[in-house]
């Protein structure tokens, strides 16, 4: 029997950017979490130029209660889906985070989504739509 392997492919982007990205597996795009309801670090002066891979937003947004909760839903929903398309021979799950601008809030989520599955076993691509690069 030939099981082929799933790969959660997780994306961040911005609503006002990009959008939310296309799935050009033509599986309609899987899970797409919206992060605007999240406290925004972008507001405060100090994570203008970062993003959510820096240490301060990723301490910030740690800190924030709502957040962790957030986090733990989507984990939570992702590998159920992600068990039953491994179960199922499915080669593919897409997951994206979105927030406003695609640089603090999705990508922050996206990152720590994507450790927590690593960890647990998971084969994940990241990929950051809209990410400034500073």
């Amino acid at each position: 029997m030939n099981v082929k392997k799933l790969t959660i492919v997780i994306h961040s982007f911005g609503y006002h950017v990009s959008g939310i990205p296309h799935d050009s597996s033509g599986h309609g795009g899987g899970y797409v979490f919206d992060c605007r309801g999240l406290p925004n670090p972008g507001r405060d002066p100090r994570f203008l130029r970062l993003t959510g891979e820096d240490e301060g937003v990723q301490e910030y947004l740690s800190q924030q209660p709502e957040v962790v909760l957030f986090l733990d839903h989507a984990e939570a929903l992702i590998r159920i889906s992600a068990d039953n398309y491994q179960a199922r021979g499915f080669e593919r799950l897409m997951v994206s985070f979105g927030c406003t601008g695609g640089q603090h809030r999705s990508v922050f989520c996206a990152v720590q989504i994507a450790g927590r599955l690593r960890a647990a076993g998971y084969a994940v691509e990241l990929k950051h739509q809209d990410m400034p690069h500073f």
